[in-house]
């Protein structure tokens, strides 16, 4: 509250008093105030809940081999290998790594390696699609709806993705792979190291590509 102080003081030569008002401003109710709202929003607004993504990770075990990794039926696998300079390559099914040209190179744009996942998915996508639109008209509950996409999701007739990174690779093209999971409802999909044959694909695969490149150019 303001309190309000007076005093009176004389003017050199007149006998007039001349008064003087001093104001002092008290902030103590502003800080219980505060105090009180502090109190109020705390007890009124729920803590953010973290966003979560579920990963299935392979096995630890050192003894898995490349065939055993790559033991995914092939008309429901593919395969995206990250490499450096935003670099994103696939095949589906099996590798042939003798033959380079089934290595397949995109990139994470919607009409990259999106299109190639939504052709995959396609009936999950549209079945998901279905109970959203069902959950929004109140005909499902939130519960209802996440089992009932976790079931199309993890249906035998959706595809498998494996994930498999380079050293040149950044985290945010792993990041940009894993968004797509959830964008193309893919419910099946699985980070493991990068094979030594995945490797020597891509290095095939830039090698020769190098080298069409420059025969094109000496050509022209």
């Amino acid at each position: 509250m303001a309190e309000v102080q007076e005093g009176s003081s004389n003017k050199k030569g007149k006998g007039s008093k001349q008064k003087k008002m001093t104001v002092r401003v008290d902030f103590t109710p502003m800080v219980d105030m505060n105090m009180l709202l502090i109190t109020f929003f705390m007890l009124c607004t729920s803590l953010s809940k973290p966003q979560t993504m579920e990963i299935s990770m392979p096995s630890n075990d050192k003894n898995i081999t490349e065939e055993q990794q790559n033991k995914v039926k092939a008309s429901q696998a593919i395969t995206l290998l990250l490499d450096a300079d935003d670099k994103l390559y696939y095949y589906e099914g099996e590798p042939n790594y003798e033959d380079y040209t089934s290595l397949k190179e995109t990139n994470y744009t919607a009409k990259g390696i999106r299109s190639v996942l939504l052709r995959k998915n396609y009936d999950a996508v549209k079945k998901v699609e279905e109970l959203k639109a069902k959950k929004d008209k109140l005909e499902l509950t939130e519960d209802e709806y996440k089992k009932q996409v976790a079931e199309v999701k993890g249906a035998k007739d959706t595809p498998t993705v494996i994930i498999k990174a380079t050293d040149e690779a950044t985290y945010a093209n792993l990041i940009d792979a894993l968004d797509e999971m959830q964008i193309c409802s893919i419910g099946k999909y699985v980070i493991v190291e990068i094979t030594e044959g995945d490797q020597f694909l891509i290095d095939n695969y830039l090698q020769k590509g190098a080298l069409s490149a420059q025969a094109a150019q000496f050509e022209g």
